[in-house]
């Protein structure tokens, strides 16, 4: 993979997360896992490139990310849409999510990366903060969103560097 920086990315954040999913992806040690997200964005904070986003407390992915100081966001081509779709519903806790979805991971600056990545962001955690009913500006999201109350961790992250194909 070619490194670009941030401000190099063209194609369309709307579309990459939104449309064609993003794949979270961390490790502690040696086990790595990734999750699919279709909420999240992209931007500027605190003067850097950042990338915003959004997991469940019960994913096992939030709880390696509690425990790494980096991880990446990957974008993978439709041809992997079943693998994506794979990695949005099991948790890769009791087995390998990557194995089972034919997946494999390398690493670049030493974050696990999907190799089948057509770009992949490397992030560094920057803040970490649940998401707190009481400021829902719009009360029906939290009842079409959160009847169990598992609402999200927020994340930002510095987009310190980008790879693409």
């Amino acid at each position: 993979m070619q490194k670009i920086t941030p401000y190099e990315i063209t194609k369309n954040p709307f579309t990459l997360i939104g449309k064609q999913w993003a794949m979270i992806t961390t490790c502690q040690g040696e086990k790595i896992n990734t999750m699919t997200a279709s909420w999240g964005g992209v931007g500027i904070m605190w003067g850097k490139p950042a990338a915003f986003l959004f997991i469940r407390p019960q994913r096992f992915t939030r709880e390696l990310m509690d425990g790494s100081e980096k991880f990446s966001v990957c974008f993978l081509p439709e041809s992997q849409r079943q693998a994506m779709t794979y990695c949005g519903k099991a948790s890769g806790r009791n087995e390998d999510k990557l194995a089972a979805c034919g997946l494999t991971a390398g690493r670049l600056e030493g974050v696990p990366v999907l190799d089948q990545s057509e770009l992949a962001l490397i992030c560094k955690k920057l803040y970490r903060q649940r998401l707190d009913p009481a400021c829902l500006l719009e009360k029906e999201i939290d009842a079409t969103w959160y009847p169990n109350q598992d609402h999200h961790y927020m994340y930002i992250a510095e987009i310190e560097t980008a790879y693409i194909k």
